[in-house]
């Protein structure tokens, strides 16, 4: 059982790490735009939204933080050994996750903040 929660508590920071927000592509207008120098401009954004972003850190402290909340829980429920590892674990997944998409959404806003400085005109 161990095992497996820990296993999931890996993968979990691994996906919050991931750099999935890093590939977003905002809708801009084309109207006047260069699409050679729009699409330089945007993997530019792109690599700096992964310079600057926590995603990764934000997962991690995600997980950390709940998995002491959901060993704390099982701690108070009674069971300070199965219980507290099995809350721990979920906590884990649960704070992973959220803190990733956290992370995500950081990184989608400085690719848009980034377009918006260089003149583009960012829709979404």
């Amino acid at each position: 059982m161990i095992k497996k929660i820990l296993h999931l508590i890996t993968l979990t920071i691994l996906v919050g790490c991931a750099n999935t927000g890093s590939n977003f592509k905002p809708i801009i207008d084309q109207k006047g735009i260069d699409m050679v120098v729009y699409e330089n401009d945007l993997t530019d954004c792109q690599a700096l939204s992964t310079d600057t972003s926590s995603a990764g850190k934000k997962a991690a402290m995600g997980a950390t933080g709940a998995a002491a909340v959901g060993a704390l829980v099982g701690v108070i429920t009674g069971d300070s050994g199965k219980a507290a590892l099995q809350g721990a674990g979920i906590g884990a997944i649960v704070g992973g996750l959220s803190g990733g998409a956290g992370g995500m959404k950081e990184q989608e806003s400085i690719i848009r903040k980034c377009l918006a400085g260089r003149g583009y005109r960012v829709l979404n």
